[in-house]
Parts: structure tokens; C-alpha cells; sequence
């Protein structure tokens, strides 16, 4: 009862982030933007809903003008914001509705978010600005800076408690620049900003799956629990992370697209399918290794919805891509890791199958039908 309590409660959408990003040109001008998505005023923001374009339309002013407050009231509790070397300033935000990355709102199932502004300029004197998330929430912070019209082609995904880098602003604050501040404010990113970017990147990645991704998780105890043996195990998380990682890839540059709305409830069956086999067959077989390479080509559309999501630029694409594939990479021998350590002990074959493969694959499989069926009704209005 447990089991079903931890893992079915766990299946909900993902948390949003709030976005922070600062636009900046060489005359000195400088807006700072952060998005709030009013999932993020419920209790558990994992199990809110979002606030859909028909929804939005139907809300009274008053509403309206609620939701507008409650932003202004959340971005102190969870943003920090700094200038150097004047230190932290507090911006008085001018909250809009609209959609994400200011997208225009059109179709009745487009996400309705609150975007603040902030317009302010770069002093003379000021050298860099940072954000840093606040250690009591529950949300990341993505830091993103565009210059002179250009994305900046570091990003930060900063977890509660993190301080993002600096990004020099000297060259638009009247201040002489240093040879080694040359050039920072441009488009052009150095060695540094790559390794920011895939570090950030593989944190997002791993916690994708570990603890975040359950579904990924319990696809992965499937494949873990058919065979102990390395041989076969080694061939399907092989299989799985080829297939993963060319969807992963198609679906972040844009050649393929699929709705989500067909993405997560095949994951879901996904999840009961292997774990049915599991209990039906005992030995490994090339159909099994064929079963998870399609089924990963699959999860791969699922892991591109949620680095889309992060709206990396096109500047840091390929490095953020790589540093996500190996995150999630981590997050499944994190996995594997876990579960082997738990059930090492249990040598003899015959009693691992009784007491582990059966019931563990009967419980998984239970949870992947369900999370079908609910998919299937939850998504079921964007068919």
C-alpha cells in the first residue's frame, strides 16, 4: 500500500521553474523580466494544474488582479537580485499576463503565466549582475541574459540555495574593461560558459530521473529486474540510452515532434509492458532488446519535452544537449546501482524470481496501467 501511495502520488507534472532573464545593450538600457507560473502559488506545485488560455478568459478582474499580487508577493521568497558592486536590489516588477517565454497566447490549451518587468539601466560603475535562489523553495531558478539583441550563451539552472555566475557588465556601464573582461557581454561564450552550461545541464538531466523522473525510474527497474546477469543487462541499458539519445536529439533540434499527448501515455505503457514480461518470461531474448530500444526511442521524446522546456539558446544547444544525455545517463546507473545494492544478498535464482521479480514487476506493471489510463484521460482533450 505503501508502494502505491509513494509512486502513484509522485506521478504529476513537472515543477515549474521560474525563469529570470535580463536583456542588456551597450547605451546602458536594461530589462529584467521573471516568469511566475500560477501553479507555483498551490501547496505542492508538482500536483497543480496549469492555468490554460480558456480558463484565463473566463477569470473576473478581481481574479486577475489576485494572481498579479501573489506574483509580486513570490519572486522575494524565492529570487535574490544583484548588482556589483552595489549589491542586492529589490525590483519593482510590473506583472503581465502571458504566455511562456512571452509567447502570444492563442489556443485554448496554451499555458497562461505572469511575466514581470523591470526597466532600469546600467550605472556607471557597475560591473556584473547574478541571481541567487532562495534555500527554503522548492523551485530552480533558470538565469538567462540576452546582449545587444543576442542570447548569451551561458545558462544557469540554479536549485534552491545556488548563486548563478556574474555576468560582466563592464563594457555597458562606461567602465574601461579589463583584457580579461573583453568580449564578455558578446554572444560569444568561452571555455568556461561551456562548462557551466553542460554542469547545469547534467544536474538537470540526472534529477530528471533521480527522484523527479519516477516513470523513468520504474522503466528502468523493469529492465533491471529480468536479469542480475551483466551480459544482458548491459545490452538493454546500452539499447535504451542509443534510443533515448537519438530522440533526445531529433526532438531537441527540431526534426521530430510529438505530442505530449501521445508521448506519456505510451511511457506509461511502456513501464507495464516490460514489466509483464518480466513475470511471463524468465530468460533474456533479441525481443526483449528490441522491446526497450523501441520503448527508449519513446522516453527520448519524453526527456527532449523537459530540456525544451528549459528554452536553452541556440548558441549552447549542443553542449547542453550532451551534458543532459549524461546526466540522465547517471541518473539510470544511479538506479541500477540502488537496486542491485538491495538485492545483491539474494543469490539463489529461484528465490530472487519469488520473492523480487514477481511481485516487484506485478506492482510496476499495476502502476504503468494506471498512469495509461490516466494520461489517456488527462490528454485526451488535445487529440
Amino acid at each position: 500500500m505503501l508502494f502505491f501511495t509513494l509512486v502513484i502520488g509522485a506521478e504529476g507534472h513537472a515543477v515549474p521553474d521560474i525563469p529570470v532573464r535580463g536583456s542588456f545593450t551597450s547605451g546602458g538600457d536594461c530589462t529584467i523580466t521573471v516568469e511566475v507560473n500560477p501553479r507555483c502559488f498551490d501547496a505542492d506545485p508538482n500536483m497543480a494544474v496549469s492555468l490554460t488560455y480558456a480558463v484565463y478568459q473566463s477569470l473576473t478582474t478581481e481574479r486577475k488582479e489576485e494572481l498579479r499580487r501573489a506574483a509580486g508577493e513570490l519572486v522575494p521568497k524565492y529570487v535574490e537580485f544583484f548588482f556589483e558592486p552595489l549589491g542586492q536590489v529589490k525590483p519593482e516588477f510590473d506583472f503581465q499576463f502571458s504566455g511562456e517565454g512571452l509567447k502570444p497566447l492563442e489556443g485554448p490549451e496554451d499555458v497562461v503565466v505572469l511575466t514581470g518587468f523591470w526597466k532600469t539601466s546600467v550605472a556607471s560603475g557597475l560591473t556584473g549582475w547574478k541571481v541567487r535562489a532562495m534555500p527554503t523553495t522548492k523551485l530552480a531558478v533558470v538565469f538567462q541574459n540576452m546582449v545587444n539583441g543576442a542570447v548569451h550563451p551561458r545558462l544557469a539552472v540554479l536549485f534552491p540555495g545556488e548563486t548563478s555566475f556574474t555576468l560582466d557588465l563592464s563594457e555597458l556601464s562606461g567602465r574601461v574593461p579589463t583584457e580579461a573582461s573583453k568580449g564578455s557581454v558578446s554572444a560569444k561564450g568561452s571555455w568556461r560558459d561551456s562548462v557551466g552550461t553542460f554542469w547545469n545541464f547534467f544536474q538537470q538531466g540526472f534529477l530528471h530521473v533521480l527522484p523527479e523522473g519516477m516513470d523513468h525510474i520504474l522503466f528502468v527497474l523493469g529492465i533491471f529486474l529480468l536479469s542480475r546477469a551483466l551480459r544482458p543487462l548491459l545490452l538493454q541499458v546500452t539499447a535504451f540510452t542509443l534510443a533515448h539519445s537519438v530522440t533526445l536529439a531529433l526532438a531537441t533540434l527540431g526534426f521530430v515532434k510529438a505530442p505530449s499527448a501521445v508521448v506519456e501515455p505510451i511511457i506509461a505503457a511502456s513501464i507495464a509492458a516490460v514489466a509483464v514480461e518480466n513475470i511471463f518470461h524468465k530468460q533474456y531474448s533479441h525481443w526483449r532488446l528490441l522491446l526497450v530500444f523501441v520503448f527508449g526511442l519513446i522516453h527520448g521524446l519524453g526527456f527532449a519535452s523537459a530540456l525544451k522546456d528549459l528554452d536553452l539558446p541556440q548558441s549552447s544547444l549542443a553542449v547542453g544537449l550532451v551534458g543532459f544525455n549524461f546526466g540522465v545517463e547517471g541518473g539510470q546507473i544511479a538506479v541500477i546501482s540502488i537496486a542491485t545494492a538491495c538485492t545483491f544478498w539474494i543469490r539463489d535464482p529461484e528465490q530472487y524470481r519469488r520473492w523480487v521479480v514477481l511481485p516487484v514487476s506485478g506492482l510496476i506493471a499495476i502502476v504503468g496501467l494506471f498512469w495509461t489510463f490516466e494520461r489517456i484521460m488527462q490528454k485526451a482533450p488535445q487529440l
